[in-house]
């Protein structure tokens, strides 16, 4: 089936469910089942966009229960070449203060179970993921998080936890302790599995609490994480309809080559 045609890919995290002003919508069907939601389509600064709610639109599907592969698949298919993953975050660092974005350069995954590449074999494919993030993307998130008085950090380390439980304080404590700045549930397999269909991929932490081992925290609560995400759903708004005309019509960044040299 042919898809309307897009160039960058938004997914939304918490709080986050819609993003373009009277979009139109596509249901695409992938090979490894459907996707969270509905694709909705738009254009921000002459760029087409295509949105999706990782979560579902009512935020019905938990983290640990995502299909990331139909979702990134998805967004392959409306010929996305960027995607933008914006989620709400923990902070493990006291300097990371909730109402900050981080725009993460590493991550560390502690999932497991997920589905997490679209290649199973017989053609044995190993796509480096030593750097996850397009660079790229992230500079340009960087500056026009700046240009917009946004308290943004340039790097840092997400560690990614299975859900859909918090963490323990000794859990937070150990991830504190490694100097990872940010911990989250979903940005693994999501991200890596842009690098492998070779999309650009940048994500976006908006710190909303301090993780359970963090100094001084109270334990973390949902209400807590979506009230916070709430109070900053315009800022994150802002920031990707500043930061979408502002990419590069090239891309000249490693992701785009990701599987030259994978493939045995």
């Amino acid at each position: 089936m042919d898809y309307p045609q897009a160039d960058i890919g938004v997914f939304g995290g918490s709080g986050l469910y819609s993003l373009l002003e009277s979009p139109a919508e596509v249901t695409v069907h992938t090979p490894y089942g459907d996707p969270s939601a509905p694709i909705t389509y738009g254009e921000i600064g002459g760029r087409v966009v295509a949105f999706m709610p990782r979560h579902g639109t009512s935020h019905t599907i938990p983290p640990h229960m995502i299909n990331y592969r139909a979702n990134v698949y998805a967004m392959k298919q409306m010929g996305v070449s960027r995607i933008i993953g914006p989620n709400a975050c923990g902070s493990l660092q006291a300097h990371v203060k909730p109402g900050d974005f981080v725009v993460c350069d590493q991550f560390v995954d502690r999932t497991k179970g997920r589905k997490d590449t679209f290649y199973d074999g017989p053609q044995t494919t190993h796509v480096s993921s030593a750097d996850p993030y397009c660079p790229t993307m992230r500079q340009v998130a960087v500056e026009t998080a700046r240009e917009l008085g946004i308290s943004v950090h340039d790097g840092g380390t997400v560690v990614v936890i299975q859900g859909p439980r918090f963490s323990t304080r000794a859990e937070s404590r150990w991830f504190a302790s490694q100097g990872w700045e940010v911990i989250n549930m979903t940005q693994y397999p999501e991200s890596y599995l842009a690098r492998e269909l070779e999309i650009c991929y940048c994500n976006i932490s908006l710190i909303t609490d301090y993780d359970a081992g963090t100094a001084g925290a109270t334990p973390v609560t949902n209400d807590e994480v979506v009230r916070v995400f709430a109070e900053n759903t315009e800022k994150i708004k802002s920031l990707l309809y500043a930061m979408i005309p502002a990419l590069p019509e090239e891309r000249p960044c490693l992701c785009a080559t990701a599987l030259e040299g994978a493939v045995f």
